[in-house]
């Protein structure tokens, strides 16, 4: 009976000390806005978990719900230990002291340089000569077409010759042959990056000079490509009604909308589609400016961003978040990112695997506008959410009346140069 008891005291201990090391064992908290990518992310995370015996655990909250998150956790001083940073935002958190200094790790560091990844990205994530995101990934943006709705009405698909005006002449084309029932094309005031920015870098134009102190909304250059996407308001699109009540993606999905231009961070969306085998994609139009039939250097553009892991100024443990962020951006694990089709990679050269992730679609397009077309960084400032804002409102009555398009955009940028003299 003695024995019996020692035994169950030491049964007891030892279940004591396990449970006591489980609720000690460390886990990295990370949070993240995009679904899709979830699977492959924890699959390279997980990679991490065996050196470290540190677990990691990725949560995935809505767009909205992330920033919301973010901001409550940056007042409270409890921001997630390892979470996505966007040229949105970035600035403001970074100025307010918000991030971990990541500078002092790269320095040390045997894995990343920063002169292996895309510029652009590298220089969002930096404030007066210190790094506090690592790039993560980029992404360019290309046309997505429906080959039954091009077929119904015999019309020839999208190629590499294609110009603005042969999308507009394909996609009116196509809404006349839909008599209402179908449209050449839809598009939002929302899609910036992913839609009309394109057409204003392609005309010349821009959103925001390169000081980011004077907005571009009345360049010469710009009204012109504004011009045309109110004909293209006219002519191609779905009604901005029925846009706003089912989403471009939604009126492409249900066969309403033939093309919708699309960041390469959707592919899998599209790819998991009960009729993805009628989708294609193609290079984005380009405008010939000069008027010789060739393309010419920035008359393709594809408009880029590219998110970077940040990690929390009051992490608990600094070290092993920047033993995470520095795993996910080392070459080895951003070619990984490729492989699996989570994105293309933010460090240059790494995303050649991307292009076989979706086996049966064909998603060169993306990468063609990355070699042979001119990426241009997506437009932002210290607080690029006020105008951006503004004009995804105040646009809404120029797409609806393309006659007040002029008059809206001089407002736009008054407006939008008076936000930027305050910042």
């Amino acid at each position: 009976m003695q024995f019996t008891k020692k035994i169950a005291a030491i049964v007891c201990l030892l279940s004591l000390v396990f449970a006591l090391s489980c609720a000690s064992a460390e886990v990295l908290e990370v949070k993240i806005w995009d679904n899709v990518q979830l699977p492959g992310l924890q699959a390279i995370a997980d990679l991490w978990t065996e050196q470290s015996g540190i677990d990691v655990n990725i949560q995935v909250v809505t767009w909205d719900e992330y920033w919301t998150l973010l901001e409550a956790g940056a007042t409270g001083g409890s921001l997630p230990d390892v979470f996505w940073m966007h040229s949105n935002s970035a600035q403001m958190y970074m100025e307010n002291d918000m991030l971990l200094d990541l500078t002092k790790y790269i320095k040390k560091s045997d894995v990343v340089k920063m002169e292996n990844y895309y510029q652009g990205i590298s220089e969002l994530y930096s404030y007066k000569g210190k790094q506090y995101a690592m790039p993560k990934d980029h992404d360019t943006i290309a046309l997505l077409y429906n080959k039954a709705i091009f077929d119904k009405c015999g019309i020839a698909y999208p190629d590499e010759t294609w110009t603005w005006d042969d999308y507009y002449a394909a996609g009116k084309a196509i809404t006349e042959a839909g008599n209402g029932e179908f449209y050449g094309a839809a598009m939002n005031t929302t899609n910036d990056q992913d839609g009309w920015f394109n057409i204003v870098y392609d005309f010349g134009g821009y959103v925001i000079s390169e000081d980011k102190k004077t907005s571009g909304w009345n360049d010469e250059n710009t009204k012109k490509a504004m011009e045309f996407v109110g004909k293209l308001c006219s002519d191609v699109f779905a009604p901005q009604p029925l846009v706003a009540e089912n989403g471009t993606d939604g009126l492409f999905r249900n066969g309403i909308a033939a093309m919708i231009s699309q960041g390469s961070w959707m592919i899998n969306s599209f790819y998991t589609d009960d009729h993805a085998a009628d989708y294609a994609w193609a290079v984005l139009p380009y405008y010939d400016r000069n008027g010789n039939g060739a393309v010419d250097e920035g008359e393709r553009c594809s408009i880029y961003n590219g998110l970077g892991w940040a990690a929390s100024a009051n992490a608990k443990n600094p070290d092993a978040c920047w033993s995470l962020i520095e795993w996910f951006s080392s070459e080895e694990m951003q070619k990984k990112q490729a492989e699996l089709g989570v994105t293309m990679a933010g460090y240059l050269g790494a995303s050649d695997a991307f292009s076989g992730a979706f086996p049966g679609m064909n998603i060169d397009a993306f990468l063609k506008m990355e070699s042979e077309g001119t990426l241009v960084f997506r437009p932002y400032s210290k607080y690029t959410t006020r105008w951006s804002d503004q004009y995804q409102k105040g646009l809404v009555t120029a797409w609806n009346d393309p006659s007040q398009m002029n008059a809206i955009l001089d407002k736009l940028a008054a407006d939008m140069n008076a936000l930027l003299k305050q910042e």
